[in-house]
C-alpha cells in the first residue's frame, strides 16, 4: 500500500509544476503492522515542490560484479595491521608479565626500588607521551561542512573515497538479484525525489561535487544509505514505512547529510585513533593479570566500555547531525519539514503495536524514534524559517502532526474496544472521532 501511494504520484500531475502540486498525508507504519492490526488512511491536501532542473545523477546501469569480501571502512593498510596490533599488544603484555615472574624476590624488590626513586622520571614519560597524543588530535582537526563543527580526520579524503569502491562492490554482490530496474517507478520516484533535493542545494560545493548514483534494493528492510563515493542505495521496505514524499524527502535528505559531512571518514578515524590508544592499555592488562583467562576477560570488558563509552555515542551524535542537515536539505527543496518527525513517530507507534521489545539507547548506534522525533519537533520552526527564504509556497493545513496525534489516538482507542473473540457486540455509544478535511 505504502509503495503505490508513492510511485502511483509519478503517473499523476503532481511533477508538472514547479510551485503548485499535491501531496498526500496518511499513517502508514510498515506492511507488517497492516496486516495484523486495523487499517486506516488519512488524507490532507498540501503544496509540494517537484519539477526541478537537471541533476548530477547518473542511472544505475548494468555492472560487472567482483568476488563478495568484506571490506571495512577505512584504508587498507590498517585493515591488515590492526589485528597485527593487538596480536602484538598481547604478546608484549604477556612477555613482561612471565619476564617479571621469572625475576628471583631480591631482584624484583630491586626493581621496585628503582622505580619509586626515578618515580618522577617515569611521571614525566608517560606525560611526554600524552601530550604527544593530544598534539596528534588538535592537529587533526578539520571544520566539518556547513554545521563548522570540529572533526578528528586521520585518513585522506580522496583515499577514503576511493577505497569505498571495494565496499560499493560488495553490496552490489550482495543485491545484484534485487536491484530494480530504472524503468520501475519505485526507481523513478526515489530518482526524482533525490534530484530535487541535489538540484536545490547545488550551491552547497560538497553535494554537486558528488556523482550521485542510485540503487533501489527490493528488500522489505526498512532501510536506507548512502556511501562515501555518492552510491546511494534505498530499500523498498523504507517506501514501504514512508507515508508520503516529504518523508521520502527527509530521509533522502539525511542520507545525503551523512555523504556531505563525510560521517563515515569521522567514524573511521575516531575509531583508529581509540583503537591506538587502547593498546597502551591492553598491554597493561596482559601485563598485570596473573592468569590468561582473566587478560581475556579485561580485555572483553575494556573493549565494551570503549564501545559503550565512546563508539556508540559518537555513532549516535552522528546520526543527530545527519537528522539535523538533512531537515535542512528538506526545507530548502520546498518539502513539509514537518512531516519529519511523524516518520520516526509511526515507526515508534509500530514497534509498540506489533510488542517488539524496545532496547535503551545507550546500547544502539542510532537515537531512539522517540528521542529523534521530539529534537526534530525543536528543529521544525527554524527548519521553516530556511524553507520561507528560499521563497517556498505556504504550507497547507492542518499540520500533519497534528494529523498523526489525532489519528494515533483513534486507532489506539479503537484497538482497545474491539470486541473478545467470546464477548458480545462493541458499545456504540461511544462517538467515534471524525475528521472534517477533505
Amino acid at each position: 500500500k505504502g509503495q503505490r501511494r508513492l510511485f502511483s504520484v509519478f503517473n499523476t500531475e503532481v511533477y508538472k509544476n514547479t510551485h503548485h502540486s499535491s501531496g498526500r498525508f496518511c499513517f502508514q507504519a510498515s506492511r507488517t503492522l497492516w496486516e495484523k492490526t486495523t487499517s486506516f488512511q488519512i488524507s490532507s491536501a498540501g503544496q509540494l515542490p517537484h519539477r526541478f532542473a537537471a541533476w548530477n545523477i547518473q542511472i544505475a546501469r548494468p555492472f560487472r560484479t567482483s568476488p563478495s569480501f568484506q571490506a571495512a571502512p577505512f584504508p587498507l593498510f590498517w585493515i591488515i595491521v590492526k589485528p597485527a596490533q593487538k596480536l602484538f599488544a598481547i604478546i608484549l603484555g604477556r612477555s613482561i608479565r612471565k619476564w617479571w615472574r621469572a625475576l628471583p624476590p631480591h631482584k624484583q624488590e630491586l626493581f621496585k626500588e628503582s622505580a619509586r626513586k626515578n618515580k618522577w622520571k617515569i611521571l614525566l614519560g608517560f606525560s611526554g607521551l600524552g601530550v604527544l597524543f593530544v598534539m596528534f588530535y588538535f592537529t587533526h582537526l578539520e571544520e566539518t561542512p556547513i554545521t563548522g563543527r570540529p572533526r578528528l580526520l586521520v585518513f585522506g579524503k580522496e583515499h577514503f573515497r576511493e577505497l569505498s569502491q571495494m565496499e560499493y562492490d560488495m553490496w552490489m554482490e550482495k543485491f545484484k538479484s534485487k536491484m530494480l530496474p530504472e524503468t520501475d517507478a519505485r526507481y523513478q520516484v526515489v530518482e526524482k525525489v533525490f534530484g530535487h533535493l541535489c538540484e536545490s542545494s547545488k550551491d552547497i560545493p560538497q553535494v554537486s561535487a558528488l556523482k550521485w548514483v542510485i540503487h533501489v534494493v527490493d528488500e522489505p528492510e526498512i532501510n536506507a544509505f548512502v556511501l562515501p563515493n555518492g552510491e546511494v542505495f534505498v530499500f523498498t521496505g523504507l517506501l514501504d514505512a514512508a507515508c508520503d514524499i516529504d518523508q521520502l524527502s527527509f530521509i533522502l535528505g539525511h542520507e545525503i547529510a551523512h555523504a556531505v559531512l563525510e560521517h563515515a571518514v569521522k567514524k573511521a578515524s575516531l575509531v583508529h585513533f581509540l583503537d591506538f590508544l587502547s593498546l597502551i592499555f591492553l598491554t597493561v592488562i596482559w601485563a598485570i593479570c596473573p592468569r590468561d583467562s582473566l587478560a581475556v576477560v579485561g580485555q572483553w570488558i575494556q573493549s565494551k566500555l570503549q564501545e559503550f563509552m565512546f563508539d556508540r555515542p559518537y555513532s549516535r551524535t552522528l546520526e543527530a547531525e545527519a537528522d539535523k542537515v538533512g531537515l535542512q536539505f528538506a526545507a530548502k527543496a520546498c518539502v513539509d519539514v514537518r512531516a519529519s518527525s511523524v516518520f520516526w513517530q509511526q515507526l515508534e507507534l509500530a514497534n509498540t503495536v506489533l510488542g517488539q521489545q524496545k532496547l535503551p539507547e545507550w546500547l544502539s548506534t542510532h537515537p531512539s524514534y522517540e528521542n529523534r522525533a521530539e529534537r526534530l519537533d525543536r528543529l521544525i520552526p527554524e527548519a521553516l524559517k530556511i524553507r520561507e527564504s528560499c521563497n517556498c509556497p505556504s504550507l497547507s493545513e492542518p499540520d500533519p502532526r497534528l494529523i498523526f496525534k489525532l489519528t494515533k489516538q483513534d486507532f489506539l482507542e479503537s484497538s482497545e474496544d474491539q470486541e473478545p473473540p467470546n464477548s458480545t457486540k462493541r458499545d456504540i455509544s461511544k462517538p467515534k472521532r471524525d475528521f472534517p478535511h477533505t
